[in-house]
């Protein structure tokens, strides 16, 4: 199961009625299912973001947290491509709108969370 139900592997519930977040869904389960907007941030988007937003796109499809030894060269490559695809893409976009605040952006997605979620 996904979005407010959480399900653990285990097939067992753990929503929010538990008291179960979903920063402890992806604590738990290590696949989380955010992958945060990039473009059009001042400052822009650094390579380690890029990267993070790389993997957990990886992890996402793959529903690995870890990856196996033997899987170990596939997922790091394809991490690679997905960030030099990733960073091709951002440097090529353009846009009118003025760049947003990262500030403002959290206190939003937190807003958000918090009437979606509870406190």
């Amino acid at each position: 199961m996904h979005a407010e139900g959480y399900t653990h592997r285990g097939g067992v519930a753990q929503g929010p009625q538990a008291g179960f977040k979903p920063a402890d869904y992806c604590e738990v389960n290590g696949v989380c299912r955010n992958i945060k907007t990039l473009y059009n941030f001042e400052p822009p988007a650094t390579g380690d973001e890029i990267r993070a937003a790389a993997q957990q796109f990886v992890r996402k499809i793959t529903g690995f947290a870890v990856p196996s030894a033997a899987n170990q060269d596939a997922f790091d490559r394809a991490v690679t491509e997905i960030v030099d695809a990733s960073s091709a893409l951002l440097g090529s976009l353009v846009t009118a709108a003025p760049p947003r605040n990262r500030e403002v952006e959290a206190a939003k997605a937190h807003a958000r969370a918090i009437r979606r979620f509870g406190s």
